[in-house]
């Protein structure tokens, strides 16, 4: 089924295997907090338990270098579009009051951004995060 919107996220190439997907995991539930973003309906199985309702379109996973995903902040903020961040300091913050303290420390060009989520019209997600190659 085609989409015309697309669901991206970009994390950062030197990270260990735990720190990237604890980072897709977190900005995934960001994103789909998106009322622009279709959940579905619940699921069912056989036997009659229900289960959450996922995202209906794939979500792709990116990767790129620190230097590349300030540069993906900068065209989207220039492009005024929506985007999830997380920052290296949110591995040691602990919840998200603190989380969000810790973003307002930084002045956007000096954010240790460590992945990047978005969600919009496939042409415009694929302008910002262009440079940003397929997760292996």
């Amino acid at each position: 089924m085609p989409f015309d919107n697309k669901f991206a996220i970009v994390v950062a190439d030197d990270l260990p295997t735990w720190q990237k997907l604890n980072v897709v995991s977190f900005l995934s539930g960001g994103v789909t907090r998106s009322p622009r973003v279709n959940t579905g309906e619940r699921y069912r199985d056989a036997s009659g338990s229900e289960y959450l309702s996922l995202c209906v379109q794939p979500i792709i996973v990116l990767k790129a270098n620190r230097d590349k995903l300030s540069t993906f902040v900068q065209r989207a903020n220039r492009a005024q579009a929506e985007m999830a961040i997380f920052i290296e300091d949110m591995f040691a913050s602990g919840h998200d009051e603190a989380n969000r303290l810790t973003v307002s420390q930084y002045a956007t060009e000096h954010l240790p951004l460590v992945g990047l989520a978005m969600f919009g019209d496939k042409k415009r997600v694929d302008k910002v995060f262009k440079g940003a190659k397929l997760h292996d």
